[in-house]
């Protein structure tokens, strides 16, 4: 089905729904409210809910822990529960993440998963378990409360961090309520919360409305407009000669445009280049594929590339100042055209409500002809390529090259905020690999819950293996979500970065100082420590140097990810990814901490 089709299909969808609003449902009642929300969620794909049980939401874990397409999963705190949300919806693209808690305590306790979520644009349904019908109208001094009557202070405080809030206070407008919310979820890429109080989860309303489905698909550009916008487009590469360089970015990911950009480049043949939070978006073994670029942190020969282009079309940019190098970008906007998921900028003029999903195959179609031209421009070689040292400790400079060579193709690869966001840039990952990261948001221990979602996901898709890298500081925070994984038969590799402390916040301010330090686990023991009556298999390993290293990755039963493994590495304290180093020293620069010594 074409775009076009697709979004005319979504279009009308979307009307018999209103219509089905409208009118008296007179279909036989004979599906509970709870039954309702998760039918819908299956339709969609979802198979997994993550969260904790509370006595506001028991009745409804009874019908998710009884439906025979979820999986209720069981995280160790409503935090990583939120992570796992998100990394369970960046995996499974079309779909989203559901996270169920319960009132106040629970749903207080996920807040920062849900805004990192909101800040990095990942679909997340956030449900949570209240009071009934009864005691949210006379409120009394229930627990979990503030003692102070005020039972709709937890929406206020979710309010910031989410796109649309449905609060279910009878059957009546249930469906219309779940399904809106759920929809606005899908379409907008930002979490949802929805409020289902105890006395409504067994409530019988009609199943008419499921006969039609719902869909991520965005309204249809206004066709006028988005022909005067391409015309637009046209003419700016026709003034530019054809020299034009494509930058791809978060968004092309986020709001499943891959397969759009993908014809786009081939039809097109201009170089590409992502940016950090982009990576993966087009896959990195592409003949015309040039690199990362991240402003004033940029190999010098992708930064000439780009800077110098007459013209730099740019799809899904999400501009904050690690994705750009602390926003160093030397792309002026009279050489620069954007396109977003909602709109469309052509140097200083904005068209809301002209998305590049729609619009790019029409874009490629009329810019398909300077496909000879763009053929040659020439485009930096992306391999893989290991650097020698002449020594046998485990640097960065050496470790992230090395671990190119282990990658294959559909990987699914979670890095932690730091040092691995940073190190893995510029490793070239192979056809169909899966890059996971938190750049924006940045909340450190967010790589392991996000790995457990990951995994799950991962499994559904057929991917064989997740790998996840995550420092020692970043890990002891969110430590315990491993055990869900063991106890979930997942199987990831685990990478655990051992620099005895907070790398980034040395490098930005206070490397010497003992607030960036922190104690020395044993982690060789945590899958053990953590294993569900050690009944199930795991291997857990410590590497001192390149040659401990290397021997483990080139062996092929370590590498067939048959169990769930953990790799200590030890490194240097000190040592980082150089492009982390510059972006640290940045950022120290903008904290400007004034006469504070390290």
């Amino acid at each position: 089905m074409t775009v076009d089709a697709e979004a005319l299909s979504a279009e009308l969808d979307r009307i018999r729904l209103e219509l089905q609003t409208l009118k008296a449902e007179k279909g036989k009642q004979n599906i509970t409210v709870g039954d309702y929300l998760l039918t819908r969620l299956a339709q969609l794909g979802v198979t997994a809910m993550f969260g904790l049980p509370g006595d506001f939401n028991l009745g409804f874990l009874d019908l998710v822990e009884d439906h025979p397409q979820i999986e209720w999963v069981g995280n160790c705190n409503e935090l990583n529960a939120s992570y796992a949300a998100d990394g369970y919806a960046r995996i499974k693209e079309g779909t989203l993440g559901v996270i169920t808690t319960t009132f106040g305590v629970g749903e207080l306790s996920a807040i920062n998963g849900i805004a990192g979520a909101y800040s990095e644009m990942v679909p997340i349904l956030h449900i949570a378990g209240v009071p009934s019908t009864v005691q949210l109208k006379s409120k009394p001094l229930l627990h979990h409360t503030l003692g102070d009557g005020r039972f709709d202070v937890y929406q206020h405080a979710v309010s910031p961090f989410v796109v649309h809030q449905a609060h279910i206070l009878n059957k009546l407008d249930a469906a219309a309520q779940i399904d809106f919310a759920i929809t606005e979820c899908i379409t907008k890429a930002r979490p949802v919360y929805l409020t289902l109080p105890t006395d409504i989860v067994h409530q019988e309303i009609s199943v008419e409305r499921l006969s039609i489905p719902l869909t991520s698909t965005a309204p249809p550009n206004d066709p006028l407009t988005e022909a005067f916008v391409i015309d637009q487009i046209h003419e700016r590469v026709k003034e530019a000669e054809g020299d034009v360089v494509v930058l791809v970015d978060a968004c092309v990911i986020r709001h499943g445009v891959r397969k759009e950009l993908a014809a786009f480049l081939k039809e097109t043949s201009f170089p590409v280049y992502a940016t950090p939070m982009g990576k993966t978006a087009v896959d990195e073994d592409y003949s015309r594929y040039g690199g990362i670029y991240v402003g004033t942190l940029t190999h010098p020969d992708i930064k000439e590339k780009v800077e110098n282009a007459n013209l730099i079309i740019s799809f899904g940019s999400l501009g904050s100042d690690f994705n750009t190098g602390n926003f160093s970008y030397n792309i002026p906007k009279r050489r620069l055209i954007e396109l977003h998921s909602n709109y469309t900028q052509v140097q200083y003029a904005r068209y809301d409500g002209i998305g590049m999903k729609q619009m790019i195959p029409r874009l490629s179609e009329k810019l398909q002809h300077f496909h000879t031209i763009a053929q040659k421009i020439a485009v930096p070689a992306f391999a893989k390529s290991l650097p020698t040292e002449d020594n046998q400790t485990i640097s960065h400079l050496w470790f992230w090259p090395r671990m190119g060579y282990f990658f294959n193709p559909k990987d699914v690869i979670v890095t932690e905020t730091g040092t691995a966001n940073f190190g893995i840039l510029d490793v070239p990952l192979p056809a169909g690999a899966i890059l996971v990261s938190q750049i924006l948001w940045g909340s450190i221990g967010w790589s392991v819950g996000s790995c457990l979602g990951a995994a799950l996901a991962a499994r559904d898709l057929g991917k064989e293996r997740v790998i996840l890298f995550v420092g020692d500081g970043s890990l002891q925070l969110t430590v315990q979500e491993i055990s869900p994984m063991i106890r979930l038969g997942l199987k990831p590799i685990i990478f655990v970065l051992n620099n005895r402390g907070y790398s980034i916040e040395r490098y930005i301010h206070g490397k010497h100082r003992k607030y960036n330090d922190i104690a020395d686990w044993k982690w060789t023991d945590i899958l053990s420590t953590l294993n569900d009556h050690g009944n199930v298999e795991t291997e857990s390993y410590t590497v001192t140097n390149k040659r401990e290293l290397s021997e483990l990755l080139d062996n092929q039963t370590f590498a067939s990810a048959k169990k769930i493994q953990l790799v200590e590495v030890m490194m240097p304290a000190l040592d980082a990814p150089q492009a982390l180093v510059r972006q640290a020293e940045l950022t120290g620069k903008g904290n400007a901490y004034g006469g504070a010594k390290d």
